[in-house]
């Protein structure tokens, strides 16, 4: 074996560090802690082929703590929809391959991504919003619940706000819901748009939480 003095000797002035690296270590290092990924190293690859791609990786954008209606069991959160919606909400239409690939990015259960496949009767091209809503039907603990998700995590509004979307889209998602439920009936459903748009009508064309959520509103389930 060589000796010690054999071996190449390097000082700190020969060692050059790429400019870039020191931020990118930092950045990922602060989406690792706020993802909390089950396995490092699998998210760790995503997120660089995410990041080489010009992606948006699979990082939530702060660290999560569980609620005390959400269901956690299912592994599925908020703040990991929300991920996803990030990743592929810009599309109207995705492969369920590429659904698939940034489901297990993220670690989720085959098994749950399995079951809303098979509930949403999914294949080939996917409507985002469809998957998305009843992926959302996971974590609530009933209709209301659900689509309180889908408007938090759909708003434009910042943290904190009233969590407004479009009552064309509300209406487009939650009839979509009920059709998977098979209980709600439609005369039900018309009459939940009815009772609402009087709020509609006074905010710009956009439904909020707490208008379907009022002791006054028809219950959405």
């Amino acid at each position: 074996m060589p000796s010690s003095a054999d071996e190449p000797y390097y000082c700190s002035q020969q060692i050059s560090i790429p400019p870039a690296l020191p931020d990118i270590l930092k950045q990922f290092t602060k989406a690792a802690i706020r993802t909390q990924p089950k396995d490092v190293l699998a998210w760790s690859a995503a997120y660089f082929r995410a990041i080489a791609k010009g992606e948006a990786p699979p990082a939530k954008e702060r660290l999560e703590m569980p609620t005390a209606t959400q269901k956690t069991d299912t592994g599925l959160t908020t703040g990991l929809l929300k991920v996803l919606n990030k990743q592929l909400g810009f599309k109207k239409t995705v492969p369920l391959e590429l659904i698939q690939e940034k489901w297990e990015d993220l670690a989720l259960p085959k098994e749950q991504f399995d079951e809303l496949v098979r509930i949403g009767s999914f294949g080939g091209e996917v409507e985002w919003l469809k998957f998305f809503t009843l992926a959302a039907s996971a974590l609530g603990e009933n209709m209301s619940d659900t689509m309180k998700i889908v408007c938090e995590l759909l708003t434009c509004d910042a943290d904190g706000g009233p969590s407004r979307i479009p009552f064309a889209q509300f209406k487009e998602l939650y009839t979509y819901l009920a059709q998977i439920d098979g209980d709600i009936s439609e005369d039900h459903i018309n009459e939940v748009f009815a009772h609402l748009q009087n709020d509609v009508d006074k905010q710009d064309g956009y439904v909020q939480p707490r208008n379907f959520l009022s002791s006054d509103c028809p219950k959405l389930s």
